[in-house]
């Protein structure tokens, strides 16, 4: 997958996590483009172990394993700034 790929999966991945999981993170929208790309990395590899499949592309499968992983990180940063 080229690199503007990885970066439209993430903006849009990023995008989602923080409409699913509203807060005041800070940030803004590159910030939202890491999480969502960093989110895709380990939403791939946890799909990967866990034999759901994982990011190939920009596609619905590749953007919900991309969601759920942003979503954890997202959950993540929120326990760790506390």
């Amino acid at each position: 997958m080229g690199i503007l790929s990885w970066i439209i999966l993430g903006l849009l991945a990023g995008i989602l996590a923080k409409w699913l999981m509203p807060g005041r993170d800070g940030g803004g929208l590159i910030m939202t483009i890491l999480l969502g790309i960093a989110g895709a990395f380990v939403g791939g590899w946890i799909g990967t172990r866990l034999g759901f499949g994982s990011v190939t592309g920009v596609n619905l499968g590749s953007l919900f394993t991309a969601v759920v992983g942003a979503l954890a990180l997202l959950f993540l940063f929120r326990l760790l700034r506390k």
